[in-house]
This record gives structure tokens, C-alpha cells and sequence, in this order.
């Protein structure tokens, strides 16, 4: 049986710029086909067992070459695979769509395209320049700065003409020919330019100039593939409508230890913030299995007067079992609910079940003085949580009351790679790292080892709260600043604020 190969266009990198129908067949594919210009991320939305290959290619290096790509894609869909070849900006524009197509067609592979968002136009946009306004250019023209055979050229003298927007793919090592070139054939030499380094990505650059001096300026700024290259008017725009370079965490790389399960929200909020978010799972959460205790005490849920939850995970491992068994939220009958934090409350709700109890502040010893309030000697209270939780709720209550602790999951150390951290740590690529728990902080020191602890000094250790502060202190290390309120949400304000806080020192 015979596969099928999808011809995707990832977008300019922006994970937020892929299209839905490029996602649906990222999430269905059996092999990913993928390049350097595509987001890490969009791999994260694939199916467990899918294969990925990476034939990533860039100036004078190539992991694979076309042909060799062709040759995969092919014998992948042969194998009667679904494959999905990702690529960059759009298939067909400069991105070798065209004789990828013709391939598959010359070996009897069906394919389909899914068009992308290119580079030339989204990547303007992001550095906020705009590729036609009535007012500067009424056409644009996408010019590739890297011909097949070296020995052609371009018409310089037709291009030199042209009064739209030129804009340049692939042509930082012809920088300087191509503007000697334009004015050589009748460009002014100071028609604004804009290189655009990593276009729509928290890392873009974007440096401005004219024909005549942008090459000393890429030079100066040190300014690499990949890299547009814009030539017009519409470049004089750009410090009116530049609104991504002005998201407020724009430029500041945030490494998340949360687990890679968890993190979606706060990856989420830090994108769209326009952080560079480095991913550094240093926990995993592994339910435990059998756990003949959990089973028992949901088919006896009748006996407690009240249910404990003290995160996320333990709500969505105590209904899936609770399901499994044959159960739904009727078998909680009357016992009163209680959450730790407004996850884990905001988790419930997902099962039809509304917390009673939320304590004021996010911890242990607060929900002990709001359930002191209520229980009694004859109340029977059930905490289904990690096998790692501190003591300090369990023993409190249990000087009260009958109390039933259920260990139903594991945290275990994270898939982070050490290697990278160390790297991005060494080589100053860190403004700050976040903690969510005393997991995080631990696995952290443990996968980087003590004698690497004082690269942590150069760097903004932000926690979640007073038992995560108290765990990073423990470790002889600084908490930079602590959330005021024990979310993720709070996290998040202190990151924000603490970039107000500095802008308005700054201009002080």
C-alpha cells in the first residue's frame, strides 16, 4: 500500500504562524521530513511513535542534499507511510516545493501541498515593515540571492528599474554584490535597506541602513544567515508600526524546567509576550501502577467527608481512574471538595466539580488553617498526591482527624539535556530561569551537578513561591524575585513587572 507526502509550509518561525490544516497532518503523520528553518516545536505535536528525520541545510553545509531529500520522501511514502515534509516559509516560494512535487510524480507518490506563510511577507511584517503601502510601493518582487548555477546572473538593470519592494531570499553572502549591483544600475545610493535576522522568531534582528552602507552595517552588527534582505521605501515604516521588537519580555530567554505535560500554558504566555522560551523539562510525572490503595479508597468514597487535592496531576490521575473503574464525579457524593491553588481547582471544574475550600494563599500550612476551621474529630479526609509531598498537611490534619494519604504518582528526574543548559548558561543565553516547584529546583542541580551550581549566579532565578524559594535557597543559590501570588499567572507578573521596573530605572 502506497503512502502519501504533504508538501507543508511551516511559516517564517513563528510557532503561531503554521496553518490548521498543517497541524492536523503534523499530528497524523507517521514521518516528519523536516529542516532548519522549521520551529522545533511543531514536533511536539506529533504522535508518539512518529519518525522524525532532519535534512536541515544552510550555506555551504548541507545535512542532505535535494536529491538525497527526494530520495526519502519517496521511499518513506512507498513504505505506505504518511509523510509530512516540513519546510520554511512556503513550498513553492524558493523553498523547493516545485521539484519535490515533480519527484514524487516521476515515482507514482501522491502528494498534496499545504501553502505556508513566507518569509518575505510575514517576516517584513514582524519587523514591521510592510511590503507594499500606497504611499511607498504599489508591487513587490521576491528575488532569490542564491542562483543554481553560480555562473548566471541576475538582471540587475531590470531589477535597478523596478519601484516596488525588493526583497531577498537566501542572499546574505551576496550582500554586498547586490547592492553594488542596484546602484550600479540606477539605484540611488541611499534607498533604505533592512536585513532581518531570524524573522518572526523572539530571537529577530533587524538592523536598517542604505544601499550604499547596510554591508558595513551587517558587518558591524554582526548579522548572519538566515536573513531577509528588503529594499525600498517601505523600510522608513518601520519605527511606526515595529510592534513585535516592542512586546514587553522581547529579546529575554527564559528557560521553563516544568514538565514538558505541564508547560503549554506558561510556553504559551511567554511566547506571546515575545520571550525566546527555552525548554528544560527537569521533572516527569510517572503515575504509579498497580496502586491497589487508590482503587480501594474510590470504590469506599462514600467513607471520607472530605477529598484533598494538591495539584493538577493528582485531580487528572484520580478521575481517569475514578472513570476506569466505572465511575463518574456521582460517586464523590457529599464529601467536600478542597484544592491547593487555582490549577488544581480550575482542573476539577474540567470533571464537573467545583472546589469548596481554596485557601487564600497557595500552600500546605494555608489550607491547614482553613480546614482547621471546619473538621472535626469524626471527619475522614482523603489526600490522594506525589509520593514526594511534603509531610506538613498529612501530619497537621491527622491531629485532628482520621486521615488516609494516597501516593498516586512519581516525580522523576526530566528529559533536560545537560549539554545545552551548561552551553546557553556559559555563553550568557540566559536572563532568567523559572521554578515551579521544589522538583523543578532539585532535578535542576541534579542534572546539572553542584560543581556547575555557581553558572546559576549570572542568572535570574525566579520562584513560584515560599517553599520553591526555600528549596533554591537550600542550595546556597539567590531567589531573584518571588511570585506574589503562587501561580503560574504569578510567575509571569513578576517577569513582566520586573521588565516595567527596569525600563522605567532606566530611563530614571
Amino acid at each position: 500500500m502506497k503512502g502519501k507526502v504533504y508538501l507543508i509550509g511551516a511559516g517564517p518561525g513563528d510557532y503561531n504562524l503554521l496553518t490548521l490544516k498543517g497541524l492536523d497532518c503534523i499530528k497524523k503523520a507517521d514521518v516528519i521530513v523536516y529542516d532548519r528553518l522549521a520551529n522545533n516545536r511543531f514536533l511536539d505535536e506529533a504522535k508518539d511513535d512518529c519518525k522524525f528525520i532532519y535534512v536541515g541545510k544552510q550555506s555551504s553545509n548541507h545535512t542532505k542534499t535535494q536529491d538525497e531529500i527526494n530520495e526519502i520522501i519517496a521511499e518513506q511514502a512507498l513504505k505506505g507511510k504518511k509523510v509530512v515534509r516540513l519546510k520554511g516559509g512556503d513550498p513553492y516560494v524558493f523553498g523547493r516545493g516545485g521539484e519535490e512535487g515533480e519527484y514524487l510524480l516521476e515515482k507514482g507518490v501522491k502528494f498534496e501541498v499545504v501553502p505556508g506563510i513566507t518569509s518575505a511577507i510575514g517576516g517584513l511584517c514582524y519587523a514591521g515593515i510592510p511590503i507594499t503601502h500606497r504611499d511607498y510601493a504599489s508591487s513587490f518582487h521576491v528575488i532569490t540571492g542564491h542562483l543554481k548555477d553560480s555562473s548566471e546572473e541576475l538582471n540587475w538593470r531590470a531589477l535597478a528599474k523596478l519601484k516596488g519592494t525588493l526583497v531577498f531570499l537566501m542572499g546574505m553572502a551576496n550582500l554586498n554584490r547586490i547592492c553594488e549591483n542596484l546602484i550600479k544600475e540606477g539605484k540611488k545610493k541611499d534607498t533604505p535597506v533592512a536585513i532581518i535576522n531570524w524573522a518572526t522568531r523572539p530571537e529577530q534582528k533587524v538592523v536598517t541602513g542604505t544601499l550604499e552602507n547596510i554591508h558595513q552595517v551587517v558587518l558591524k552588527e554582526g548579522i548572519k544567515p538566515p536573513s531577509l534582505i528588503v529594499v525600498g521605501d517601505v523600510v522608513r515604516l518601520r519605527s511606526k508600526l515595529n510592534f513585535f521588537e516592542n512586546k514587553i519580555l522581547f529579546g529575554k530567554n527564559i528557560v521553563v524546567t516544568r514538565s514538558r505535560a505541564q508547560n503549554s500554558k506558561l510556553i504559551e504566555s511567554l511566547n506571546t509576550l515575545g520571550a525566546n522560551v527555552i525548554e528544560f523539562p527537569t521533572i516527569k510525572i510517572e503515575e504509579i501502577v498497580p496502586n491497589l490503595e487508590l482503587k480501594q479508597s474510590i470504590k469506599k468514597l462514600q467513607d471520607y467527608t472530605y477529598i484533598v487535592f494538591t495539584s493538577e496531576n493528582g485531580v487528572n490521575i484520580f478521575f481517569n481512574k475514578l472513570y476506569e473503574l466505572g465511575f463518574d464525579a456521582r460517586k464523590i457524593g457529599k464529601s467536600k471538595i478542597a484544592a491547593i491553588g487555582n490549577g488544581t481547582a480550575k482542573a476539577l471544574k474540567n470533571y464537573g466539580i467545583r472546589a469548596d475550600i481554596i485557601p487564600e494563599r497557595f500552600v500546605a500550612e494555608s489550607l491547614v488553617e482553613e480546614l482547621k476551621k471546619v473538621v472535626n474529630s469524626e471527619d475522614k479526609i482523603l489526600i490522594p498526591r506525589a509520593s514526594e509531598a511534603r509531610k506538613y498537611l498529612v501530619n497537621e490534619l491527622s491531629k485532628i482527624c482520621s486521615v488516609t494519604e494516597i501516593k498516586i504518582y512519581n516525580t522523576v528526574k526530566g528529559e533536560g539535556n545537560k549539554e545545552d543548559i551548561i552551553n546557553f548558561l556559559d555563553e550568557g543565553k540566559v536572563d532568567y530561569i523559572t521554578f515551579t516547584s521544589s522538583s523543578t529546583v532539585k532535578n535542576l542541580v541534579e542534572i546539572l551537578g553542584k560543581e556547575n551550581l555557581l553558572k546559576l549566579n549570572k542568572v535570574k532565578l525566579v520562584s513560584i513561591g515560599p517553599i520553591t524559594s526555600n528549596t533554591i535557597k537550600s542550595f546556597g543559590l539567590k531567589v531573584y524575585k518571588e511570585a506574589y501570588k503562587y501561580t503560574i499567572n504569578g510567575v509571569i507578573d513578576i517577569l513582566k513587572n520586573d521588565i516595567v521596573e527596569g525600563n522605567i530605572n532606566e530611563n530614571n
